[in-house]
Order: structure tokens, then C-alpha cells, then sequence
């Protein structure tokens, strides 16, 4: 079954119900229907070398058009974020060879450059309306349908696979975990380019409930769509939240929030049920390889604050040892999962085809280390790569920068281990904020045990990232290496 296979049945049961709504237009199930079949009619239509289209769009329903007809169609989708450098565009196109890439005319002037075959929307549009209303498609569940992109630490993209049968199971994870149905109306306020959002609006449209999206992120907007809306639902990111609470806004709404990304401190949780008194938040961990792999309900959230939660639906977790040892209850070791909505693998540069990470009987790592307690509740520690090895002791890079970063003045931080002649490394912390040394340490000291306090303490404006946003560890070591020469 594919991630499309529900619209026609929603087009006959309903034809008249909201699919999607904007600022600007709306879009009933039978309109919607009509769109997908015209759109998917069209790109089977064209000459193409390969089966891989990319898209390079704003948020909007021209994109979640496009995505769920080259599904439709049994094409592959590329999402190219239209922040991206044209040097990360390049990088990227290299890496999953588009046939053709589909833009808004204005977006065409940083793409022709490139010496592709780009098509622009708006002209697009006059062939699709010629197209045919119905189609007749069979995908089976094994079809990949969507590439995204991984950068890691290391800033240099890794493209990886997602089938029509894992997305389908990721939804019926939804509907079992988050209790997610047909009469959900969802508001979508990220970008589409994030997995995250995308996953959510596509769901969604599967289930037969109402999306509601923006063109982009707005706490204000946001609010006024919960509002003024039937929202029942809300995808969030942690920094929206916390654009929120910036704002001051306030909902007494009953909404569902699924959040991903860092965990919350406690007072910032509370603080969110100040503002949204009447929701209900769930927390998942997850990864573009993995799918779902844990979830934390509100309730359980106050009696576990640590954890991400217990294995989702029709997920199975292992804690495996450095020896490959299942471990012990409380004993760290490397995350294995198994379950049916892991990733197809990777596409690499330099290596041809698919490459999968699977085990022989079903099981993947990311590399996240971390345990389970007595009554199966999972902790995250940190990732494998980010370890420090302090004189023979581990040291997670993730658990103290989780400790700086709830200090208020802090605006991020980065913790990474330094060569050190005695101890083989040393903990090294990188701030940009306002907080002092001795405010930190007192910090350290209260939620750390002494060893995991770090030795050195840099203060930046800007932390380095890498292109996705996530810590530029390879960077920033270097620079600090360096640092420590010059003295």
C-alpha cells in the first residue's frame, strides 16, 4: 500500500471535507483527489532519465502537491531546502541525481545556473490541468518514494531512503500512540523540507483528517489559527515552543502537541502548561532512519522526566554492550531497534547503489548509547562518536550540554573532549550567551558528578553548525585544538 493509497476512498466518503487549508485557499478531499491523479498523470507523462524528482519550494500546497503526486506516480521525491548555499545545493544534487527539479519561477534564477533540467511550477500547471482526473496505480510497499538528507557532525551529506511501507507504518504508529485520526484537524507550522512536518501533513492527509499549514513559522499566526481553527492537533519543534513563550501567547484550546527534537526541562514544561492549560503533550524519539522508536506521554513525563519513554507500537529495543552483549536493566550500552518502519539506507558519495545498515535479523543503530530501566522506560546518554574517554571513564558529550543549556542565559552550548598529555581527554565546554564561568560551574556541580564538570570553558558569539543546524563537533574541535598551539 502506498502513502497515497486513501485518497480516493477519502474523495468518495467526503468529498466535500477539508484536506487542506492555508491563509489563502482550502482544498476538499474530491479537489484534492482530482489534483494527486492529474499531477502524478503529468510527471509519468515526461521524459525523464531516472525516477528521481526534486523539489525546490517554499511552504505551501504546491509543495505537498507535488511530494504526494510523485508518489503517486511511484517516483522517488527530493526535497532541496531553499536555504541552502548553492555549493550545499550542488553537493546534494551530485549525491541523488535528479532527473529534473521543479521550482517556482521565483526561485529559477538560483537553480538554471546549474545546468539541470529545471522546470518552473507556474508553467507547469497548464499541462497538469490537461491531465486525466483518475489513475490507476499499484505500488507495492517495498517502493522507496522519498529521499532526504543526513549531514551527521561532519557537514558532508549522506541522502537516505524512506519506502511507501514504512511511512505506512509509521502511520499506524501514530493513530496506536498519539491517538491521531480522521477527525483531527492538524496544524502544520514548520517546514515542509523537515521530516518532522512532513510526516505530519502527509499522515494527515492518509487518515483523512484536516491539514491546516503555513507559509512559515509564526508563534502569532500559529495562535490565531488555534484559535480561530478547529485545531485538535499541533507538530512542534522545541524552539517553537519556546516561541511561544516568548510571545506570551495563551490558548485554553484542548490541543495534542507532538514534539520532536531535545528534551524539555521541567520548568519549561511547566511553563508551556501555563500557556496551553488544556493540552496534552507527547514527546517521541526518533531518527530519519528509525522512524518512532520511543514515546512519552504527559503522564508519564511527570513520573520519568529523564526518558524519552517506552517503545512505540510494534517496536522492539535493545541495549547491546561494547562486547555485543545484551545489557543489564540501568546498564548503558549501544540503542538497537527493530521494527517495520526502519529506512531502506543510505546513498553515499563515492559508493553506488542502496546501502543498507541492517542487521542480518532486522536490527539498526544510529549509534545513540544509552539504557533501559526496570519498568522499560528508555534514557538517551549520547551518541557513540560524541563520547569522551576522560582517563578511562566515558563521558557523553549530550548529558552536560543538556545541564548548560538550562541555564537561562545561556542561548547554546557545545561540549566537546580536548587532547589532554594526562588524562587522553578533558572535558571542554563552548558557550554563546551571557552566563558566567562560576554560574555554570555551580550549575555543573549540582546536576553532575565531578568528573563530567569541564576543564576548559570557551565563551563565542556564534557556535559553529553544520548545514542541517546540528553541532559542528569535527569544527570545533579543530579550533580549540588550534587554539591551545597558538597559546
Amino acid at each position: 500500500m502506498s502513502i497515497t493509497a486513501t485518497y480516493e476512498m477519502h474523495a468518495r466518503h467526503f468529498p466535500d471535507k477539508i484536506a487542506i487549508q492555508t491563509a489563502d485557499e482550502s482544498l476538499s478531499y474530491r479537489n484534492w483527489y482530482q489534483l494527486i491523479c492529474q499531477t502524478a498523470n503529468w510527471l509519468a507523462s515526461l521524459q525523464r532519465a531516472n525516477n528521481i524528482v526534486g523539489v525546490y519550494m517554499q511552504n505551501g500546497l504546491p509543495f505537498l502537491q507535488l511530494f504526494s503526486a510523485a508518489s503517486e506516480a511511484g517516483l522517488v521525491i527530493v526535497p532541496f531546502d531553499i536555504k541552502w548555499t548553492t555549493a550545499e545545493i550542488k553537493k546534494r544534487i551530485i549525491l541523488s541525481q535528479p532527473s529534473i527539479i521543479i521550482t517556482m519561477k521565483d526561485q529559477f534564477e538560483k537553480l538554471k545556473e546549474l545546468d539541470l533540467n529545471v522546470m518552473v511550477w507556474e508553467e507547469c500547471l497548464v499541462e497538469i490541468n490537461r491531465m486525466p482526473l483518475h489513475r490507476e496505480t499499484e505500488i507495492k510497499r517495498e517502493m522507496p518514494f522519498y529521499m532526504g538528507f543526513t549531514s551527521g557532525s561532519t557537514g558532508e551529506p549522506k541522502a537516505f531512503i524512506r519506502s511507501h511501507g514504512s511511512w505506512v507504518q509509521s502511520f499506524a504508529c501514530t493513530q496506536f500512540d498519539f491517538h491521531i485520526n480522521k477527525n483531527d484537524h492538524v496544524l502544520i507550522p514548520g517546514s515542509l523540507i523537515h521530516s518532522h512536518f512532513l510526516f505530519g501533513a502527509i499522515s494527515t492527509l492518509y487518515f483523512g483528517g484536516s491539514v491546516y499549514l503555513l507559509s512559515k513559522f509564526s508563534p502569532v499566526q500559529s495562535l490565531e489559527f488555534i484559535e480561530t481553527k478547529p485545531i485538535t492537533v499541533i507538530y512542534v519543534v522545541p524552539t517553537m515552543l519556546e516561541a511561544f513563550l516568548k510571545e506570551g501567547c495563551q490558548s485554553n484550546k484542548e490541543l495534542k502537541i507532538i514534539s520532536s527534537g531535545a528534551k524539555w526541562e521541567e520548568i519549561t514544561k511547566q511553563r508551556i502548561m501555563e500557556m496551553f492549560p488544556n493540552s496534552y503533550m507527547y514527546e517521541f524519539y526518533g531518527a530519519s532512519e528509525l522512524s518512532f522508536v520511543t514515546v512519552l506521554p504527559d503522564d508519564d513525563s511527570k513520573r520519568k522526566p529523564g526518558s524519552v519513554g517506552k517503545p512505540c507500537h510494534n517496536v522492539e529495543i535493545q541495549i547491546r554492550t561494547s562486547t555485543g552483549v545484551v545489557a543489564e536493566k540501568n546498564e548503558i550500552g549501544k540503542i538497537y531497534v527493530r521494527s517495520k518502519m526502519l529506512f531502506s539506507g543510505y546513498l553515499q558519495a563515492g559508493m553506488s547503489g542502496i546501502q543498507p545498515i541492517q542487521t542480518e535479523d532486522g536490527w539498526m543503530t544510529v549509534d545513540d548509547m544509552g539504557y533501559v530501566d526496570a519498568e522499560g522506560f528508555l534514557y538517551i546518554i549520547g551518541r557513540e562518536k560524541n563520547m569522551i574517554l576522560y582517563g578511562g571513564i566515558n563521558i557523553y558529550a549530550e548529558e552536560v550540554e543538556t545541564v548548560l543549556a538550562s541555564h537561562p542565559d545561556v542561548d547554546a552550548a557545545a561540549v566537546v573532549g580536548t587532547s589532554d598529555p594526562y588524562w587522553g581527554q578533558v572535558v571542554s565546554a563552548v558557550i554563546q550567551g551571557s552566563a558566567t564561568k562560576a554560574e555554570l560551574r555551580k550549575l555543573c556541580k549540582m546536576k553532575l558528578a565531578a568528573y563530567k564538570i569541564p576543564r576548559k570553558w570557551y565563551f563565542l558569539n556564534e557556535i559553529p553548525l553544520t548545514t542541517s543546524g546540528k553541532i559542528a563537533r569535527p569544527k570545533i574541535i579543530e579550533m580549540l585544538e588550534r587554539k591551545v598551539q597558538d597559546d
